[in-house]
C-alpha cells in the first residue's frame, strides 16, 4: 500500500521492470525500440534481450527515475506498433517505506 501511495506522486524516486514481447520481423520495430532505449539511456540501467523463437523476442528492461518519467517511457515502449505484449511493474525506492 505504501508502495503503491508513492509512486503516484510523479518525481517520486523509483525503479520497475518493463517486459515486452514482439516479433522483429513487422515492420521496423527493432530500430524503434533501440531509437527509444537510447533515447532514455539515463533511465535504463539494463536490458536483456532472449530470443523466443525465429520471429518473436522477449525484452526486460530495468529502469530507474522518478516514477512519472517511468510511467511515460514504459507507455511509449507499449505503444509501439507490433508490440505484441507488455507488463510494467514500479516500484519506489523512497527510504521512509518503514514507517
Amino acid at each position: 500500500m505504501l508502495v503503491s501511495h508513492q509512486i503516484e506522486d510523479p518525481e517520486a524516486a523509483s525503479f520497475g521492470t518493463l517486459t515486452i514481447i514482439y516479433n522483429h520481423n513487422h515492420g521496423e520495430i527493432s530500430d524503434k525500440l533501440n531509437h527509444v532505449q537510447h533515447d532514455y539511456f539515463q533511465n535504463i540501467v539494463s536490458t536483456t534481450h532472449i530470443h523466443l523463437d525465429p520471429h518473436n523476442c522477449l525484452e526486460v528492461l530495468i529502469l530507474k527515475g522518478k516514477a512519472g518519467q517511468l510511467k511515460s517511457l514504459a507507455d511509449m515502449i507499449l505503444s509501439i506498433k507490433n508490440v505484441k505484449h507488455g507488463k510494467f511493474v514500479i516500484a519506489s525506492t523512497e527510504t521512509d517505506l518503514d514507517a
